[in-house]
């Protein structure tokens, strides 16, 4: 497979997190209840504007790179740890979940960095601004799960 095949690829699989990621933080957007869940669901309610940005951004690169969207059946979705808890007033496990979806798109963009290194620095550039967005949402949630004691 070719360099631009392989980035293709891995764009789309960020495509496909960034997605899956916006169906999760609107869930907890809207179900987390409780004495802490305010400032958690504004925060993800937020999130989720800029996820969506993130998605068009990637879809839009990804055409420009010959390759196709795929559709919502095309989807992977793995997220168990980001699905909304049982008790809707655990904002702990909804913290938790964003901290790790928040690092699984981190190390996605990373493997995408390495592998534009050299050939496709207008992706890297783009990948970099997403990367920047997600290491500020990551400190703001370590400082939520902080505020817990956890």
């Amino acid at each position: 497979m070719d360099r631009t095949k392989e980035i293709i690829t891995e764009l789309q699989k960020s495509y496909a997190i960034e997605l899956e990621t916006i169906q999760n933080y609107l869930a907890h957007s809207i179900g987390l209840q409780g004495p802490a869940a305010e400032i958690i669901r504004k925060s993800l309610e937020e999130e989720v504007d800029l996820k969506l940005k993130h998605a068009r951004r990637l879809a839009k690169r990804i055409g420009f790179l010959g390759g196709r969207l795929p559709g919502s059946l095309e989807l992977p979705r793995d997220q168990h740890f980001l699905q909304p808890p049982l008790d809707s007033e655990d904002a702990l496990a909804v913290i938790q979940g964003v901290i790790r979806a928040n690092e699984a798109s981190i190390r996605q963009y990373q493997k995408i960095l390495a592998l534009t290194e050299g050939l496709d620095y207008i992706t890297q550039d783009m990948v970099i601004d997403l990367l920047s967005d997600e290491r500020a949402h990551g400190r703001l949630f370590l400082g939520f799960l902080a505020r817990k004691g956890k």
